[in-house]
């Protein structure tokens, strides 16, 4: 049994130990998750050493003013909340609220049922913690993500341009991306650090962009002794021109057609068995061609006397030493291609939310002390709607049943004297009779005594048997017209207090109908109102002032609402159960009346 005790203790603190706030410098963080769902329909896993790429824009972040410059204080975490993972940001506009962060993934999030990752921010003393060059796997020699600041290699290899005509356009793919006219280009110097082997196989990846098509122009090129390759583009169809190990030359299409206009992603994995090219991550041509080794300088845009120049826009070029698998490189195009739905992003939440506490909680704690006393009394209001409720329920129930009881028994009699089920001894107890609920829940002191037509047919027997009494008791004996108004009478009066009791208390359900609503919008003008008066007196004007005290007031509306709605369906049903009984209390002083004018005239 202790054993027992402990694991439900612990299993209550499960939710705080889980998402314990990492720093108290820390004003924010976010869950960011990444759709498995999705990966697993398009036939992918997360790859080993891959990179996030988080968007952060107006709906999916709201607090770009609590950045601190240039995003020091932006830090990323794994699912934990204790493991540091490697990040770089790429683009950080606060005047137009958006950020593109490259975030790391580590090799535990590939094995994850639910792979997600924190980013935590808000902390104008923080310190840059960004580690671009560091963030590289080896396999990754290059990264040309052409920013605002240039063209520059990302990697630690530092493997920068020795001649660059090309020029910087805003309107990348991914934050900046390089324009190409004509014979513009760019020239990577020969390094060791990029020398592609076949032999351990390399891959070239880049996306383009072009508004016409080119009859023959020149992406990527570079050459060894005696390979060389070029990627190009003739007539909307990647081209592959190779000279094998042997020096043999040979021009290679892919299958896949690029359309004008639109951004696509190339790349070109190299084996000691063949060469792929992918065309948007599927599979654009497999060519049963062995390169040597490539090591000399790389030309982007154009070949190396500049005749086929490259009209359009490229971003993100990479070079690895490895040769990525498929599922690596439809992974990196649904990461980093527009409209890209990989990640899912989180709420944002602060420490004070921490603990598993829920908004609804977080909204109570802003209450004032006004709004709490409209609440209190709304509280008691829908209490007392429902035991009315309830007790109406269990009244009418009662009295539905053995009105159809005493019908039923009442339709046997047949020739038989109307007095026959009138009992003599019909001293109910006084205090069932003034608690109808009492009288509902007891056994009154005969089988009818439940039933409200019963109680009309009593005093209807009790009238005729007077009136009898003063001429005859014989069956048969006449009465007359004004005998019979006044026993109709005496019944009619009966049905009207039968009436009364059943639809006593059910104003209450009204006022709380009509009066819940009514309350709760005194409290939700009233907490508005205190919520500008505090802002006015404090002269700070933003979303994390004026949110809590808004949210806090129409918690009072609610309030209303919840006493309302219940009232209002209960008034409904009760008010429609009542009806019925009414009309068969009606229907049956008439049928009395009629038999006893039958016998009795």
């Amino acid at each position: 049994m202790k054993r027992l005790y402990f694991l439900l203790i612990l299993l209550t603190l499960l939710p705080s130990m889980s998402s314990a706030w990492w720093s108290d410098d820390w004003g924010y963080k976010k869950n960011i998750s990444i759709d498995v769902k999705k990966l697993q329909q398009d036939g992918m896993v997360i790859p080993e050493d891959a990179y996030a790429l988080v968007r952060l824009h107006t709906g999916n972040f709201a607090f770009f003013a609590d950045l601190a410059d240039k995003g020091k204080d932006l830090r990323v975490l794994a699912e934990d909340e204790k493991t540091p993972l490697k990040f770089y940001v790429e683009k950080l506009d606060p005047v137009n609220e958006m950020a593109l962060i490259w975030v790391k993934l580590p090799k535990e999030i590939a094995t994850s049922q639910n792979p997600s990752f924190w980013l935590y921010y808000g902390n104008k003393e923080a310190v840059d913690a960004q580690e671009a060059p560091e963030s590289f796997d080896v396999s990754q020699v290059l990264s040309y993500q052409f920013e605002a600041t240039g063209f520059q290699d990302k990697t630690a290899n530092a493997n920068n341009p020795s001649e660059t005509t090309a020029t910087i356009a805003e309107d990348g793919l991914i934050a900046g991306a390089a324009a190409f006219k004509g014979a513009q280009l760019v020239r990577i110097p020969a390094s060791p650090t990029i020398v592609m082997n076949p032999t351990t196989g390399w891959t070239i990846s880049t996306w383009i962009k072009f508004d016409q098509a080119a009859a023959n122009a020149v992406i990527f090129q570079r050459a060894g002794t005696p390979s060389s390759l070029t990627l190009a583009l003739k007539d909307q169809k990647p081209i592959l021109e190779v000279i094998d190990g042997a020096g043999a030359k040979t021009e290679f299409v892919g299958q896949s057609t690029v359309a004008p206009g639109t951004w696509h992603q190339l790349a070109v994995v190299a084996t000691a068995a063949d060469i792929k090219l992918y065309v948007d991550g599927l599979p654009a041509g497999t060519f049963p061609v062995v390169l040597g080794e490539l090591n000399s300088e790389i030309s982007l845009g154009a070949d190396a006397t500049s005749l086929r120049g490259y009209n359009g826009l490229i971003d993100q070029l990479a070079i690895f030493k490895i040769a990525k698998d498929a599922n690596a490189i439809k992974f990196d195009v649904q990461m980093q291609g527009i409209g890209s739905a990989l990640l899912t992003y989180g709420e944002d939440a602060t420490p004070d939310e921490e603990g598993g506490e829920s908004y609804i909680v977080s909204t109570l704690n802003n209450v004032t002390i006004d709004g709490w006393v409209i609440i209190g009394i709304l509280g008691v209001m829908f209490v007392i709607s429902v035991m009315v409720m309830v007790s109406k329920t269990i009244i009418i129930n009662k009295v539905n049943g053995q009105n159809k009881k005493f019908e039923h028994a009442f339709a046997k009699l047949g020739q038989a004297d109307l007095s026959v089920l009138n009992s003599q001894n019909d001293d109910s107890d006084e205090d069932e009779e003034d608690s109808a609920l009492l009288f509902s829940l007891t056994q009154g002191s005969n089988d009818y005594s439940g039933s409200s037509i019963y109680r009309i047919y009593h005093v209807g027997v009790e009238e005729m048997n007077k009136r009898l009494s003063k001429t005859s008791t014989a069956k048969g004996a006449s009465l007359t017209a004004g005998a019979l108004a006044a026993v109709k009478a005496s019944m009619d009066a009966v049905l009207v207090r039968e009436n009364q009791k059943l639809n006593s208390q059910m104003v209450l359900l009204t006022i709380a109908i009509s009066g819940g609503p009514f309350l709760g919008l005194l409290g939700t003008v009233v907490g508005v109102m205190i919520t500008f008066a505090a802002i006015a007196v404090s002269g700070e004007v933003n979303v994390n002032s004026i949110a809590p005290g808004i949210a806090a007031a129409l918690a009072a509306t609610v309030a209303g609402l919840t006493v309302a709605i219940p009232a209002l369906f209960g008034y409904n049903y009760l008010g429609s159960r009542i009806k019925i009984i009414s009309a068969d209390m009606t229907v049956f002083v008439d049928e009395f009346v009629a038999k006893l004018a039958e016998e009795h005239t």
